[in-house]
């Protein structure tokens, strides 16, 4: 199967809290990483596979702000997280040994994770190579192997009816000399084909704050690692607590890739959101809100 030109989940368009997030260049021996903060309490990470972060945050990130202090990374290669061009940085095994160097370098024994689409795919590959330095993960809208592409539910699927026009849309937001007019239209077209009420994008997405799209980390997940993408023989191997959220109709990564999730952890927590696509964190914010809540505030088992 060839994969998903352009790969899953929200690029640009996905807003902040209307708060100022906190930015500051964490400097380790893998790189130098930029991270923006907000929030008080236990540390938890976020980030996407493929996403460049600034001080308006992520909306994603936002929802566990209330709950958390929360380490919005920037990988190497975005926003002003350094690269030296070597093309195996931008790989997800690079990726966790970068997370794990940020975690040190701030001094935390163990953070929480939380990713959504590829970034929680990212999370059950950190949980796999290096869960020592995890105390829980929550994962949204994601996948524990490429089969997430492999029938036309997946709008990555050549046979879903919305395939070449979710294509058309990715490729035309690469570009680099789009007005900021342009880039809003595109963004709310292509954002809008994986919202479960699509009529209500201005509400999810109010707001100043965007985020940008990290183009080579993309190309390579395309390229390289989604080819070799599969954790399931792995996963039964995950210790901690974790909790798996999606949204019933998500065209993305369908439900049924959340379940899989769900049936090789142990231990692990479904939540399955009935009225949400692809975003449950907005289409269905105050349930999501209320889900996290709970699962964040029971004791960890170490």
């Amino acid at each position: 199967m060839q994969p998903p030109q352009g790969g899953i989940g929200g690029l640009v368009g996905a807003h902040g809290d209307g708060g100022t997030w906190r930015r500051a260049v964490i400097r380790t021996p893998r790189g130098s990483f930029e991270v923006f903060r907000q929030g008080r309490g236990q540390p938890l990470a976020v980030t996407h596979l493929y996403s460049a972060y600034n001080e308006t945050g992520d909306r994603f990130a936002a929802a566990f702000v209330p709950f958390r202090e929360v380490f919005l990374v920037n990988l190497s290669g975005a926003g002003a997280s350094s690269w030296s061009g070597n093309p195996e940085e931008l790989s997800m095994a690079a990726a966790v040994k970068d997370l794990e160097a940020i975690r040190m370098e701030l001094g935390l024994d163990q953070w929480d994770f939380a990713g959504h689409s590829t970034g929680g795919m990212l999370g059950l590959q950190y949980a796999v190579e290096a869960q020592k330095g995890l105390a829980r993960l929550v994962v949204v809208g994601a996948a524990a192997s490429r089969d997430y592409s492999r029938g036309p539910d997946c709008i990555y699927h050549p046979a879903h009816p919305r395939f070449a026009e979710m294509q058309d849309l990715i490729e035309r937001l690469k570009a680099e000399k789009l007005s900021p007019d342009e880039r809003a239209c595109l963004t709310e077209r292509r954002t809008s084909l994986s919202l479960r009420h699509p009529e209500r994008y201005t509400d999810y997405f109010r707001g100043e704050g965007t985020k940008a799209m990290a183009v080579a980390r993309l190309e390579y997940f395309s390229r390289v690692d989604y080819a070799s993408f599969d954790l399931r023989d792995e996963l039964p191997a995950i210790k901690i607590p974790v909790l798996v959220a999606v949204g019933r109709h998500d065209v993305q990564c369908p439900a049924w890739c959340s379940e899989e999730i769900h049936r090789l952890v142990p231990g692990s927590r479904l939540a399955v959101f009935e009225e949400s696509n692809h975003y449950p964190h907005l289409e269905e914010d105050e349930g999501f809100r209320a889900v996290i809540r709970k699962f964040l505030a029971e004791k960890a088992p170490r």
